[in-house]
């Protein structure tokens, strides 16, 4: 959601900083823009749309410069336009900024009582002429101290200025910033993927500090002006998971990629010759614990809602689950004998790690489950449990979703085996079960051909239902949400006992509901449940997994049956088709897969 690039070094940095925002296009935007400096003269090039769109206006105009910043925006404030396309400049300093400024009205205000002339919709101006007039009176360090002391809200900023051509400055509040280096010259972007074509070296800024970069020189400041030292993290140079490869799009490689990414996973957090699971860095005795607070957006919450069944089923502890835009707002009743474990593909999700902050504030235990280990809410958090899942490019969570239920689901065997809840023999079993999901997943992708023919059924539906129960009911909200991203058709995940209290009342003639129905304890149940819609004219597409039983009801236009294994593995092979249904739903319709409209990778704001 937006992103930052800055360079300053003794080169054209132009070709450099468009680069790198064509590899920050993953995290959604809808307007592109880059600024130089360059003979003491801001040079600003913007468009609406794509960066290739800015790439043919740049070809126009000159902005050459060692000195550059770039932006992609995802819109806020202001609906997408040239005019409200980052960055924004006044005569003195070009800013881009990713975030929110909560009191941009009041400021803006004063601001015109200055004298200062708005041209955009963004929140983001206000930044721009607020340094400006504090440039009148106090040296660069110092106004710019002035200028962040005034804003409320979030914020990632990149700023150049006019009469300090041998700079550039960055500033964090809530959205993430990162530094990178390189010689002779350093790097600003808002996460590390944009920088790692250009340098391996990088490190983050906290929560109100801001950074000072020249070519040769790189320094950090807290939010009182004194400098301080920062860790420099190296990061992987493996590039080949960057690159779609054969593939049209990164969503169907990430798909694919799945068989994989769980068999990484499983030998990362299993002891193959003692058979056990070997989380031993745990910091917490597992006795100091009643409670566990699982807390997440969109598909992050889904596999939270998940993994709320296995700790149920699989331990004693009390289990809740929260959305965390609204964890933050309540008036929670935090208790040292619980642990809250936030669940973030990106790492930096704002309402996330708003969250976290608010329980780190109150001395309570918390776990994170993320992608990107450098990430902030890894960093925040007590304990990190990676998903070790590879880049995720496309917007539409797949793999990370796998990942995400994966670590769940063995951290929930490692806590039941401590506290006893289940006898060592079943333990064992689960884990030599889980060992073999690799191959469970990679026949189930088998299924893509029938996956592809019923597609058409959805791609013209204007709208459908996803129901099903136990751990099948958060596949189905997971279903409907992929549904959504992709295809832009109105779909919703209910629980199936549910429908005969209201959604019945939308089925009609011919609309396509999904019944997730595997061979667990609520089966027959299910099955009752999917005849009431069948009877309503509902076209039912049967999901199920396989078995020498034939499926206990009549008149299902579709099944389709992935493999089989113990009902706790279920919810990872159900999730395979309906990731592949909304895929090839979107290329049936041609839109935009990897960069759904509206939607962004890396939610940022709140």
């Amino acid at each position: 959601m937006c992103g930052i690039v800055g360079i300053i070094g003794k080169k054209q940095v132009t070709s450099e900083i468009l680069n790198s925002l064509k590899k920050l296009e993953y995290r959604g935007y809808d307007s592109a823009g880059i600024a130089t400096l360059n003979n003491g003269e801001i040079n600003e090039v913007k468009c609406e749309g794509r960066v290739d769109v800015l790439e043919k206006n740049l070809l126009k105009l000159d902005t050459s410069g060692n000195i550059g910043i770039g932006h992609v925006r995802w819109a806020t404030h202001g609906a997408p336009s040239n005019v409200n396309a980052h960055p924004h400049s006044s005569n003195e300093v070009s800013v881009v900024h990713n975030g929110i400024i909560e009191n941009s009205t009041l400021l803006k205000k004063d601001l015109i009582k200055k004298g200062y002339n708005f041209k955009s919709q963004t929140d983001t101006e206000v930044i721009v002429y607020l340094v400006s007039e504090y440039l009148k009176k106090y040296k660069i360090k110092d106004a710019v101290m002035k200028m962040l002391s005034n804003l409320q809200g979030s914020y990632a900023l990149g700023m150049i200025f006019k009469d300090y051509p041998n700079l550039i400055i960055g500033a964090r509040r809530g959205s993430p910033l990162a530094v990178g280096y390189g010689p002779g010259e350093n790097y600003l972007g808002s996460d590390s993927y944009a920088l790692k074509s250009m340098t391996n070296k990088i490190s983050y800024l906290n929560d109100g500090e801001f950074c000072i970069l020249n070519n040769d020189q790189v320094e950090f400041f807290d939010e009182q002006g004194s400098k301080i030292n920062k860790k420099i993290l190296t990061l992987s140079s493996d590039e080949k998971n960057y690159d779609k490869g054969d593939y049209k799009h990164f969503m169907a490689k990430e798909i694919d990629e799945q068989p994989n990414v769980i068999n990484n996973c499983v030998n990362e957090y299993i002891d193959k010759i003692n058979n056990d699971i070997n989380i031993f860095n745990f910091p917490w005795n597992e006795k100091d614990i009643r409670n566990i607070t699982l807390i997440g957006c969109g598909t992050a919450y889904h596999s939270c809602l998940v993994a709320k069944y296995w700790l149920e089923e699989l331990t004693d502890f009390e289990i809740s689950v929260d959305i965390a835009s609204e964890f933050r707002y309540r008036k929670n009743k935090f208790k040292n004998e619980t642990l809250y474990i936030f669940l973030s593909q990106s790492g930096e999700t704002a309402d996330t790690f708003a969250a976290l902050d608010l329980c780190k504030k109150n001395n309570m235990k918390t776990c994170a489950i993320v992608n990107v280990i450098e990430s902030s809410i890894a960093r925040e958090a007590n304990f990190v449990l990676p998903t070790h899942c590879g880049p995720e490019i496309g917007v539409a969570s797949t793999k990370a979703f796998l990942g995400q239920m994966l670590v769940l689901y063995i951290l929930t065997l490692k806590l039941s085996f401590l506290t006893k809840n289940i006898e060592q023999k079943l333990y064992k079993e689960k884990i030599k079960d889980l060992k073999n999901l690799h191959n469970k997943v990679k026949n189930t992708l088998l299924l893509e051909n029938k996956i592809n023919s019923v597609a058409n059924v959805f791609s013209d539906a204007k709208g459908c239902m996803f129901l099903g129960r136990g751990t099948s009911f958060p596949i189905a909200l997971e279903g409907a949400l992929k549904l959504k991203e992709l295809s832009y058709i109105h779909a919703e995940g209910y629980p199936a006992g549910e429908m005969k209290h209201g959604p019945l009342a939308l089925i009609e003639d011919g609309m396509p509901v999904i019944v997730l129905a595997p061979r667990d304890n609520y089966y027959k149940k299910t099955i009752s449940n999917m005849q009431e819609v069948i009877a309503r004219g509902a076209k039912v597409l049967l999901i199920t997994n396989k078995s020498e039983d034939d499926v206990f009801s009549e008149n299902i236009w579709e099944t389709i049956e992935v493999e089989t294994a113990n009902n706790d593995l279920l919810p990872f092979l159900l999730t395979i088709p309906l990731q592949k249904l909304a895929y090839f739903s979107a290329l049936k319709k041609g839109y935009d897969i990897d960069k759904p409209r509206n939607l962004a990778k890396s939610v940022t704001v709140e």
